[in-house]
């Protein structure tokens, strides 16, 4: 053996699939998407390049597997949130919207792929992905038709859309915070505490 090449590994099926999408993760936070290749990938985890295919047949679908556990880990944090309407909708939104920025700032690498341009304009989504991704932002929509004023104009179609608009203003501040087009996080959470409060005023 080459002493350039890390000693294989003894794995279980499951762990290498775990392990490719962990250190994938870890290389892309180092030298990102464009410079991952599944050579390299199987190369660092100690595989052959067979060992990795049997897992993911090319590098887009690795790329939506790491997206998917990043919908997974989004919603064991944030899921629970979303169960009941709360008393103080303000203070929520405002807890929520923390929450979320702070996700989105200690998850980046995977909040990329979750949101971002390799996947869903270069790449390809699986259906799996597609699948997540739509159940996540459902159970936010559905929470926030939930909040709205039973005699609310509309209200299905109005639901939709402070949905949207809410989530798209989560995910521009957490955009500006990871792109480091702002670096002071006191600066977005003070943006995500006005957020928070015009967005229940226009609620009610």
């Amino acid at each position: 053996m080459s002493k350039n090449m890390p000693a294989k590994k003894n794995y279980h099926h499951g762990d290498l699939r775990q392990s490719l999408i962990n250190e994938a993760t870890r290389m892309i936070a180092e030298s990102g998407v464009e410079k991952l290749s599944m050579r390299g990938l199987a190369e660092g985890v100690g595989v052959s390049r067979t060992a990795a295919y049997h897992h993911f047949k090319d590098k887009n679908e690795l790329l939506c597997a790491i997206a998917e556990q990043g919908f997974s880990q989004w919603y064991d944090k944030m899921g629970s949130r979303l169960k009941e309407v709360p008393d103080d909708l303000e203070s929520w939104f405002r807890g929520f919207s923390h929450a979320y920025i702070d996700f989105a700032q200690n998850h980046a690498e995977q909040y990329d792929l979750m949101f971002g341009r390799p996947i869903w304009k270069n790449g390809q989504p699986t259906e799996t992905l597609r699948d997540i991704s739509f159940e996540a932002f459902q159970c936010y929509a559905d929470f926030v038709k939930k909040c709205l004023p039973e005699d609310h104009f509309n209200q299905e179609q109005d639901a939709l859309r402070v949905a949207q608009v809410s989530w798209s203003s989560l995910h521009g501040l957490s955009r500006l915070l990871n792109d480091g087009v702002y670096l002071d996080k006191a600066a977005i959470n003070s943006m995500c505490d006005v957020a928070a409060r015009l967005l229940v005023q226009n609620m009610r």
